[in-house]
Order: C-alpha cells, then sequence, then structure tokens
C-alpha cells in the first residue's frame, strides 16, 4: 500500500476565516458561539437563539456570480479548498489522477426551504432553474471538483455528524490503493436555519443556555446540556508521499490509518457500551501499524451531550486500557460549536496542527469535570512531549455511523 501525507490545510470557522486563523484562536481560548442576530429567530420563537456562526463570510472571498450559483455549503466548501489547494502549492498533476472526496451531513438545505417558500408563496414559475443543483448533498464537492478540474472522481460521504472523517478516510484509501495522487477531502455545513434548529431542539440534543452562549457547549463537564450547532468547512490536500516527495511539496503530517464502523444500535443514541466506536479506533491504529500505547493526542468528538460524552470515554477505555490516563484529549467543540458534517474535516485539521506545533488546544467551559469521565482535558493549551507519538481524531454520528483518523509525523 502506498503511503499518504498532508500537504495543504484550508478552513473557514466560527473562529476565523482560515485555517491558521482559527488554530491561533482556539489555542488562544477563543470562543466562536454568539447569539443568532436574525429576525426569523423571533418570528418563530426559537428555543435556542445561538450557535456558531461563520466568523467570515465566504462573499468575501467568492464573487457575486459564484455566491449566487452555490448553496450556502457549497460556498464554504469552495473557500475552504481554494485555501487548502494554495497552501499545498497548486500541484501539478494530471486531471485524471486528481479526485475530491467532499462530504456534507445536511447538504443544501438553506436552498431545499428557500425554494419551497418561493413556491408556496410565489408559485412553480418563481422557483430557481438552479434549485437541484444548489441543494444536492454532493453540491460541494462537485464545485470543488469543477474548480479544481478533478477528473478521477468527485464523491460525498453523507453519514451524518461523520461525514468529513469519513471523506477524509475514503480519499486516504484511494490513494493508498493507487486510484488517484492527489485528493482534496473534507466537509461543510451551512445549516443554521430555524427548522434544523427547531428540530434538534425538540429532541433535547441543544444546549439551551441562551443567557451565556460562549458557555453553552461544555464537553464533558458535568452541567453539560446538549450540543451547540457551528457551521463552516475544513478541506485536506492528501498525496501520494513519493508524488508529494518529487515535487518538493511542503508535508504536515503524514496519515496512517483510517477506519469506518457502524453500532447498529439506535438511529441517534449511540451504543452505550462504545463497541462499534472502538473498533473504529482499533482498525485506525491497525492500519497505521501502531499499539494504543503510541497514542499520545486524541481530538475527541466530545460533542456536550450527557449521553455520548460517556459512549466515547468508554469507548476510549475498551481501546487504552490503563494506558487512557496518559491521553491528552482536547474537545474544540467547546470553541466552534459542531459543524456536524464539516465537524470531521476541521478536527481534522486541529489533530494535524497539534501535532505539527506539538500543542494540545484546551478546552473551554470545563468546570467541573464529570467523575465518571476519567481523561487528562487541559483547559489550557498545553505541549504534548513525544514527536513521534499517534494522534487520532474521533468523529461519531447519529445512525450509528463511527469514522476514526490516525496521524504520525514523519
Amino acid at each position: 500500500m502506498r503511503r499518504v501525507v498532508v500537504t495543504g490545510i484550508g478552513a473557514t470557522t466560527p473562529l476565523a476565516g482560515d485555517a491558521l486563523g482559527s488554530w491561533k484562536s482556539l489555542l488562544q481560548g477563543e470562543s466562536g458561539i454568539r447569539s443568532l442576530n436574525y429576525e426569523w429567530v423571533e418570528k418563530y420563537e426559537l428555543p435556542v437563539t445561538f450557535a456558531g456562526t461563520i466568523k467570515v463570510p465566504a462573499s468575501e472571498k467568492l464573487t457575486p456570480q459564484e455566491a449566487k450559483r452555490l448553496d450556502p455549503s457549497s460556498q464554504l466548501a469552495l473557500v475552504s479548498a481554494r485555501e487548502a489547494w494554495e497552501d499545498a502549492g497548486s500541484p501539478e498533476v494530471s486531471p485524471e489522477r486528481l479526485a475530491v472526496d467532499f462530504a456534507t451531513g445536511i447538504g443544501g438545505v438553506w436552498t431545499l426551504l428557500d425554494a419551497y417558500d418561493i413556491l408556496k408563496e410565489r408559485g412553480p414559475r418563481r422557483v430557481l432553474p438552479m434549485t437541484v443543483p444548489m441543494l444536492m448533498p454532493n453540491g460541494p464537492a462537485a464545485a470543488i471538483g469543477m474548480d479544481l478540474g478533478a477528473r478521477a472522481g468527485v464523491r460525498t460521504a453523507v453519514s451524518a455528524c461523520a461525514s468529513g472523517n469519513e471523506s477524509i478516510a475514503n480519499a486516504f484509501q484511494r490513494i493508498r490503493i493507487g486510484d488517484a495522487d492527489v485528493v482534496v477531502a473534507g466537509g461543510a455545513e451551512a445549516a443554521i436555519h430555524p427548522l434544523p434548529i427547531a428540530a434538534f431542539a425538540a429532541m433535547q440534543a441543544l444546549s439551551k443556555r441562551n443567557a451565556e452562549p460562549t458557555k453553552a457547549s461544555r464537553p464533558y463537564d458535568v452541567d453539560r446540556d446538549g450540543f451547540v450547532m457551528g457551521e463552516g468547512a475544513g478541506s485536506l490536500v492528501l498525496e501520494e508521499y513519493e508524488f508529494a516527495k518529487a515535487r518538493g511539496a511542503k508535508i504536515y503530517c503524514e496519515i496512517v490509518g483510517a477506519a469506518v464502523t457502524s453500532d447498529a444500535y439506535h438511529i441517534t443514541a449511540p451504543d452505550p457500551e462504545g463497541s462499534g466506536a472502538a473498533r473504529a479506533v482499533l482498525g485506525a491504529l491497525e492500519q497505521a501499524g501502531a499499539s494504543p500505547t503510541e497514542v499520545e493526542h486524541v481530538n475527541a468528538h466530545a460533542t456536550s451531550t450527557p449521553v455520548g460524552d460517556i459512549a466515547e470515554f468508554t469507548a476510549l477505555k475498551r481501546v487504552f486500557g490503563d494506558h487512557t490516563k496518559n491521553l491528552v484529549v482536547a474537545a474544540t467543540k467547546s470553541s466552534t460549536g459542531h459543524l456536524l458534517g464539516g465537524a470531521g474535516a476541521i478536527e481534522a485539521i486541529f489533530t494535524i496542527l497539534a501535532l505539527k506545533e506539538q500543542m494540545c488546544p484546551g478546552t473551554l467551559n470545563l468546570d467541573n469535570q464529570d467523575p465518571a469521565i476519567e481523561l487528562h482535558v487541559p483547559r489550557q493549551s498545553t505541549s504534548l512531549s513525544r514527536h513521534d507519538a499517534v494522534a487520532i481524531s474521533n468523529s461519531f454520528g447519529f445512525g450509528g455511523h463511527n469514522a476514526v483518523l490516525a496521524f504520525r509525523n514523519l
């Protein structure tokens, strides 16, 4: 199997309009969670009035025509992919050896629901011709593929909150087996819309700390009461190692393992035994040729839900046993909120930068750690000690989807 390295990163998040700016804000302990200042919040009497909205509007980085023809999820995807491509040095690669694997959890929800409103209020003649291409879940991947001229395949994973990691896992496998030399992979989400907010709130999944938005996302804290919605996108440029080396590419790290499993347990709740998630971690480590004791850093899924955080800890304990106490864990959704289908991608970027800079970001709002979750979760950014260690990034989603990535410095 061929080796795979990361040569470019790009992101637009609630923290900043680029990858390194987001990382800097994360290390400084900033929060991207804020009150929603939209008329529809009051109009629909939403029970949750805050979210992790994008820091820099995509319209500032796209032409008016591009923005008009793309759903917000595709806009964010394209912004992050262009940054990652430029960061990688715009590789000269045959279009037939360049692929895209880009995810979303929900897709073009703004386009779909706006078009339905137009249909009801103004009739079918006023529905825009571009509505279907804009609302398709593969819209973000297609926009990137056309922008870069990728002809080795453009694919989309839609597996709820595991989507971003699953797309990166798919891209990793494609390069390993020789289907492509370069793949742009990641995920995007732009679903901060009244209907998803109302629906997530109805199932008691969201925090309702309306008076204190920056304190609402509280992974592992005894007072956690649900996740905070976020929006944004993250992109990685993955390359076959020899291809990257031959062109003198800057290399962030090597992706050494990726595994996807499923719980087959419940449509929304995780398996409380953590068996599916544990199998995903073990699968990624097996591909990496690494033992559990070689892992130092974990970017946890850690959504801040009462059930989910416990289930992930249970899975980690199954895999790492006594070594669990040695893991240095980051729960970065405390700063960004939960980007759903985009979460895995930006958290993979944070994991890569943690390895590169040997620094674990601090977790916000962890005032009283749940005694049932015996993890080392630094409140402030802290140094990592093992340059040769493996770092993993976990993503789990509704439907029992589990996707885990493993990285190592070269």
